[in-house]
């Protein structure tokens, strides 16, 4: 997947990211910026923005007289939806999507007990309307528009916690969710019993049952560890 709006420098970030990301270039590894233009066929300057992008997510560090350094993986930004996404399309992907889905157990099971006391009549009414998309999609194999739903199901119950922390977790469970369906770690059908469980989270958001919406969706990050454990054992 390119990445958009981002021109030369953004198609030379679709390989050299996923490529720092897989390990072909071990921690520790100098990178020439003269001879990476070279090799994408681009001018010294797009190869310059595609590093600083890089820099950004903490993947490399540039130093003068030594060039373009990785950096190790405890380094990493790895909180960066793109960094995301690229671990998500490499040979890490079981790891990757373990670690993201003990992440979102530890964390949305209290953004939903939040979200049960404090949010407000319009976003009760969106949870319920994701919930009830996910039921519309969850037949006939309409994966894409399931997810739809799906992402922005977990995305209220992160805003609506009022945690501006949990909040700004929503672009990472967002990556978690579409990786999973694009790269096929999802069954044709979800769940039925985990579509469920989303339309009773949503349920018990809107009637102020903290306690049981923070069960619920553990049970919801619960079953999703145990599809990983079948799907990408």
């Amino acid at each position: 997947m390119s990445t958009p709006g981002r021109g030369l420098h953004g198609r030379v970030l679709d390989t050299l990211g996923p490529a720092i990301t897989a390990g072909e270039y071990p921690p520790g590894s100098i990178l020439r910026t003269d001879e990476l233009a070279q090799h994408f066929e681009v001018s010294r300057s797009v190869m310059r923005e595609a590093v600083r992008v890089l820099e950004s997510m903490h993947l490399v560090e540039s130093r003068r007289r030594v060039g373009v350094t990785v950096r190790p993986k405890c380094e990493w930004n790895v909180y960066d939806p793109q960094v995301i996404r690229w671990r998500l399309a490499g040979a890490d992907r079981p790891h990757q999507l373990r670690s993201l889905t003990v992440l979102r157990s530890a964390i949305e099971p209290a953004a939903a007990g939040l979200a049960a006391r404090l949010a407000t009549p319009e976003q009760c009414a969106e949870l319920t309307e994701c919930a009830l998309g996910m039921v519309a999609h969850s037949r006939g194999h309409r994966l894409a528009e399931y997810l739809y739903h799906d992402v922005a199901f977990h995305r209220v119950i992160l805003t609506a916690s009022g945690n501006e922390m949990f909040a700004r977790l929503g672009d990472v469970v967002a990556e978690v969710l579409t990786g999973r369906t694009e790269h096929e770690v999802m069954f044709e059908d979800p769940d039925p019993a985990a579509v469920t469980l989303h339309v009773r989270v949503a349920e018990a958001v809107r009637a102020r049952d903290a306690a049981r919406a923070e069960e619920l969706t553990r049970q919801i990050t619960v079953g999703a560890l145990q599809e990983l454990d079948i799907l990408a054992p």
